[in-house]
């Protein structure tokens, strides 16, 4: 059975403008020819699909995302032993938004791996998923580096999860020797993990993300160890000195490197990222939604939302290979009722709020437009970058002869402005029209709340404000 796509403007993601009215021919799951309609000859069986004024684009690809991110002790009790279908679900929400490949950087490994294989295999359908498991050196979700309340569960329960999440890589290896890191980061490798991501910095336990968690040596054998099994590396950097130190150890990618506390990134280290040509992960924000961070959150936090934003312009400003991503995930519905939330980045409006799966994406490419990024650069960051970076580019991340026919048909041309990626009119992945409206299949996270109970009516809180709960811009609050 092949596809014939007709009458439609192609970004391919390597020509420097669109190509009008062309027809693209899959068959088997991937791309066979593009050209004009007196070029290419009709395949007898082929079903045709004329996209006559419409534009289409690779799929859109996420370089930093967390599947399983609503880590509260409610969710990972009610769904103990499901969080593979959790997985799933927040796959088919990515996908629903044009994203046909994901990179998750941090999450419990067997679980991914299992929805990794399920949707590879056409047993569910979902977003491509390629996984790293936990960031090498942090601790689990229940823990100073994520969620460290005392009492938050039985000791039985906390360290169940934690080990979920952490295997034989977390803190404790920050007492060891490079080469002892090493081994349990190659042993690691051969659970089946497809990228190994580490801590460069701390995660805002202790110094809010500025301290260095593994010495230069260290680093260097972490990123040599997922050379040698032929996977990326990648850093989680938090201040100016661990994304030095990251991109001098060799790393592939280094996560929101514009995000480096108080302090902007001094021009030696903007020229470092483009001359070792490592991808530059962006966290930004809108013009809008700074102006409302600026009024919720702390003074702490806005200290470093404030750096970000110069740091993301001078980072397109340097020519960086800048990688679309977000930290994209579900909160369930109560977790996003919790007062806490308000003054934090999740708690901004819908239309500013880049950390939400579904929408997050589009958040981040009209920020970047706001910020100077040119728009086939945009269109790079979201596709071909990702790919190139990831090491996937052979198969990913363009539209061309020979690869996976992945890509998202837009109403309107996203080269003409950020806001027409929302255009949505139809997704393919693997060379297959995904049905948008049935996804996600099996509602859980993205349910609505049950009605109330009949004795809420009759409630009565006693001087009750709402429990503070950790947020996280890099898991800065300036909570008390």
């Amino acid at each position: 059975m092949s596809l014939l796509l007709t009458g439609a403007t192609i970004i391919d993601g390597v020509s420097d403008k669109a190509i009008d009215d062309q027809v693209m021919l899959i068959r088997d799951g991937r791309i066979v020819a593009i050209g004009r309609p007196d070029d290419l000859p009709v395949p007898a069986d082929a079903e045709v699909i004329d996209y006559r004024g419409k534009f289409i684009i690779p799929g859109l690809m996420n370089a930093n995302v967390h599947l399983l991110i609503n880590t509260f002790l409610e969710t990972l009790v009610r769904y103990e032993g499901r969080y593979e279908d959790l997985i799933v679900e927040a796959a088919q929400v990515a996908l629903k938004g044009g994203m046909t490949t994901v990179f998750d950087t941090w999450g419990p490994r067997r679980a991914l791996i299992e929805a990794r294989n399920k949707i590879d295999q056409g047993e569910a359908i979902g977003s491509r998923i390629r996984c790293a498991g936990n960031i090498i050196g942090f601790d689990g979700p229940f823990s100073g580096d994520f969620d460290g309340r005392p009492g938050i569960g039985s000791s039985y329960f906390v360290d169940r999860v934690n080990a979920t999440w952490v295997e034989n890589v977390g803190r404790h290896l920050m007492w060891q020797t490079p080469e002892a890191v090493g081994e349990e980061v190659r042993k690691y490798i051969e659970r089946g993990i497809d990228f190994v991501k580490y801590g460069s910095n701390e995660h805002g336990a202790t110094a809010a993300g500025a301290f260095l968690l593994f010495s230069e040596r260290t680093q260097r054998i972490i990123v040599e160890e997922a050379h040698r099994a032929g996977l990326t590396a990648q850093a989680h950097a938090s201040s100016i000195e661990g994304l030095r130190l990251s991109i001098e150890a060799g790393c592939d990618i280094v996560q929101h490197c514009n995000m480096t506390g108080p302090v902007e990134i001094p021009q030696e280290t903007l020229e470092l990222i483009s001359q070792k040509d490592c991808g530059a992960v962006i966290f930004p924000v809108t013009d809008n939604g700074m102006s409302i961070l600026r009024d919720t959150v702390s003074d702490l936090e806005w200290t470093v939302w404030k750096s970000s934003d110069v740091n993301s312009r001078n980072l397109i400003e340097s020519g960086a290979t800048i990688l679309l991503a977000n930290d994209g995930g579900i909160l369930a519905p109560e977790v996003m009722r919790e007062p806490m939330i308000a003054g934090t980045w999740n708690g901004l409006p819908e239309a500013e709020a880049l950390g939400r799966l579904a929408t997050g994406h589009f958040v981040w490419l009209r920020a970047m437009e706001e910020k100077g990024m040119p728009p086939m650069e945009l269109l790079r960051a979201a596709t071909r970058n990702v790919a190139k970076a990831y090491k996937v580019d052979g198969d990913l991340g363009t539209l061309e002869p020979g690869k996976i026919a992945d890509m998202v048909i837009l109403d309107a041309d996203p080269l003409q402005g950020a806001k027409n990626y929302e255009t949505i009119h139809a997704v393919i992945k693997d060379g297959s029209l995904i049905d948008l409206d049935a996804l996600p299949v099996q509602p859980l996270l993205t349910a609505d709340l049950p009605s109330p109970l009949e004795e809420e009516d009759h409630y009565e809180k006693f001087l009750h404000h709402g429990a503070r709960m950790p947020g996280c811009p890099s898991c800065i609050t300036g909570a008390p």
